[in-house]
């Protein structure tokens, strides 16, 4: 038996509070893949992200929740860097982390925040509210009255998009095993449901996100969704910057920022960005 030191990080926190806890394991290079699983169903949080050299990248970075391994993770990247910044062994700049999703660049800001790039937005099927609206217990008239599509769209990970109403977020009532068995065989990890806010409210858009599936029944901070949900809301709003809410009906509130590039009106870049900040550390053995 070995003990594993797992820092949890609060990602995409607002004022050091909140967000979404990450566990982030520094040094990982000698786990096997069976080690880096029994460690995260362990940690219990969403997910946890194991470091390891690279030789095309700065990093390698894979992330693994309680039940599975997955291609790629946002929270958890924003969580990883976070903490290398935090116990200075990485200063201000910008890097590369090799994942399974892609080489992707990560910023760090000099105020410690961290902005990640994503892959390119794949844009999947589109499926109707008469579908979806029963397993998040509204009814269909509901998704269609916001004349927006229910649409998968992946920027590392496939998410299924589902506008609601404004005020209908907080009254969902999910139904989690028919959610996981849609995913299961649609091969996408969650949904990803978000209401537009007013144009004065400091939030573009407030966010929940549910992927059983994969053990996850909801969480407080998606940053591979919200990648997702910028481009869906450039798409059909023109917008390059967005700022979401997730996690208000969890009491864990967290604050996602997105930044889009484009040239000649094709997007280049895909930015997903936050704060983090120190939880505790824990010790595991495996």
């Amino acid at each position: 038996m070995s003990q594993i030191e797992v820092y949890l990080i609060r990602a995409f926190s607002i004022s050091g509070q909140g967000g979404n806890l990450a566990g982030v394991v520094l040094d990982a290079d000698k786990l096997t893949d069976q080690q880096k699983q029994s460690i995260a169903k362990a940690v219990g949080v969403s997910e946890t992200a194991f470091i390891s050299q690279s030789t095309v990248a700065d990093y390698s970075i894979s992330f693994f929740t309680p039940t599975m391994e997955v291609d790629f993770c946002g929270h958890a990247t924003l969580s990883a860097f976070w903490l290398l910044h935090h116990l200075q062994l990485i200063p201000a700049g910008e890097y590369q982390q090799e994942t399974k999703a892609g080489i992707l660049p990560v910023e760090v800001l000099l105020n410690g925040d961290i902005l990640m790039s994503q892959s390119l937005p794949i844009w999947f099927s589109e499926f109707n509210a008469e579908e979806i609206a029963p397993m998040l217990g509204i009814q269909p008239s509901l998704i269609i009255q916001s004349a927006l599509p229910i649409q998968a769209i992946s920027t590392g990970l496939m998410d299924v998009l589902i506008p609601v109403p404004y005020g209908v977020l907080d009254c969902l009532d999910i139904d989690s095993d028919a959610i996981t068995c849609f995913c299961q065989q649609h091969h996408c990890v969650g949904f990803h449901v978000f209401e537009m806010n007013l144009p004065e409210a400091p939030y573009t858009a407030s966010c929940r996100n549910f992927a059983p599936a994969v053990g996850i029944t909801e969480e407080s901070a998606t940053g591979s969704s919200s990648g997702a949900l910028a481009c869906y809301l450039n798409q059909y709003f023109g917008y390059h910057h967005a700022v979401f809410e997730q996690g208000r009906a969890m009491q864990m509130s967290s604050r996602i920022v997105t930044q889009l590039s484009l040239s000649n009106g094709e997007l280049t870049r895909v930015k997903v960005g936050g704060e983090g900040a120190f939880y505790k550390k824990i010790t595991i053995e495996t």
